[in-house]
């Protein structure tokens, strides 16, 4: 285990093993990976899909932005409520059932307004659900190693992230279109809420997950969480959105339509790929991981908003790298750092602060794509690169802490 200053883990009976714990976290892996079939194949059109119903740039990155903000701001009273009542299942269900209906209405959306109510309707459930999903999680990643347990949930969810955008290519490059393409996604949907009832029925207690319990010194959470709590702010604030990006392709004609959500798939396939390297290396060398990873991301923004196809899809493999270590080695870090009985909120805290980063960051992106896009780059390098400065500090407290 990595130094991370928590206090010591002392080892306690559970009715459950180790591999059965790896079988919870292939079993959630398998509901993310229809999930992101679903969601992610509608994300990777809903940039062109909002620009044909006469949206502005400014539009989607606003509502893109709003989406986060929301999406990651409800996180905050769901962690609280996972925290408090122990309803894993229940509210991970709940979730779940909203985000996923959100998506295929799209289809029957008129008008841009309409389609962006649904976008947020649809990052709603997928805050309601993720705290109470993350916590069961970190439960049964102790058994698998951290970063390599939510590495590998990430690389499952990132497999449905690239099956659901080529699906889409095949479907909007043919003559189904937008709206027919939305109207497909209601199949993985399914597919998705029957593999959940199926984990909850084998799994219905998640606590008993965990092999070991942590004693905790004091009820608050430690210094180092709101260290990382700023670092994920910045790396947040200077992310572009894929909608966006996807915009900005079709507007200067870099990428075709139909290569729009191929790329999209690509940079999943990236962010599959580093989930489970950046997991594994976060096991063996700690914090050094998240630095490496938003270092390498950083310069993604100035490949897609200012190369050409080529260093256009190069951009996106390091977009991908970035979303993928983010969405598994922050989860990682705040598991090994975090009382057990504390996580929900702690995920929920965290990702509402990570969300409102993003809405400010994406609304801000897309004013400046409309006035001045030198302006954009350099902030987003600038948040990014300041984001790893935080982890160094981060380091440098943690290796003066005892270790775990």
């Amino acid at each position: 285990m990595q130094d991370t200053g928590a206090p010591v883990a002392e080892p306690a009976i559970r009715d459950i093993t180790p591999p059965s714990a790896i079988w919870f976290v292939i079993l959630l892996g398998a509901v993310s990976l229809f999930a992101d079939v679903t969601y992610e194949g509608a994300r990777s059109i809903v940039g062109p899909y909002l620009a044909t119903l006469g949206a502005s740039a400014a539009v989607v990155g606003v509502a893109a932005g709003a989406g986060e903000l929301v999406g990651y701001g409800i996180r905050l009273f769901s962690g609280m409520l996972t925290d408090r009542s122990r309803r894993y299942w229940a509210i991970t269900i709940i979730g779940y059932a909203i985000n996923l209906a959100a998506v295929p209405l799209l289809a029957l959306a008129g008008t841009w307004p309409v389609a962006v109510v649904l976008i947020i309707a649809e990052r709603t459930g997928k805050a309601i659900r993720t705290p109470a999903r993350d916590a069961m999680l970190s439960h049964a990643t102790q058994a698998t190693g951290r970063g390599w347990g939510f590495g590998l949930h990430e690389a499952m969810d990132q497999l449905g992230a690239v099956a659901g955008p080529l699906a889409l290519t095949v479907i909007v490059g043919g003559a189904g279109g937008y709206r027919t393409g939305f109207a497909f996604l209601a199949v993985p949907a399914v597919v998705c809420m029957l593999l959940l009832v199926a984990a909850r029925r084998r799994f219905p207690n998640p606590l008993k997950l965990e092999i070991e319990t942590t004693k905790f010194t004091t009820a608050r959470l430690p210094r180092v969480y709101w260290m990382y709590l700023v670092s994920a702010a910045l790396v947040a604030f200077g992310y572009a959105d894929f909608p966006l990006i996807a915009y900005h392709f079709e507007k200067a004609n870099i990428v075709p339509d139909v290569w729009i959500p191929i790329f999209y798939a690509l940079a999943m396939a990236s962010a599959a790929g580093s989930a489970l390297v950046f997991g594994r290396l976060f096991d063996r060398i700690g914090l050094w991981a998240n630095l490496i990873a938003i270092v390498l991301a950083s310069s993604f923004s100035a490949l897609v908003f200012y190369g050409g196809f080529a260093l256009g899809l190069a951009g996106m493999v390091l977009w991908g790298i970035g979303m993928g270590t983010q969405d598994s080695i922050l989860r990682a870090f705040v598991a090994e750092i975090v009382a057990p009985e504390r996580r929900g909120g702690a995920y929920g805290l965290f990702g509402a602060v990570y969300g409102v980063a993003w809405f400010a960051g994406s609304a801000s992106m897309g004013l400046l794509y409309d006035h001045y896009l030198p302006a954009l780059v350099a902030v987003s390098v600038t948040f990014e690169l300041a984001a790893a400065l935080v982890i160094l500090a981060m380091r440098t407290r943690i290796l003066g802490a005892p270790a775990s």
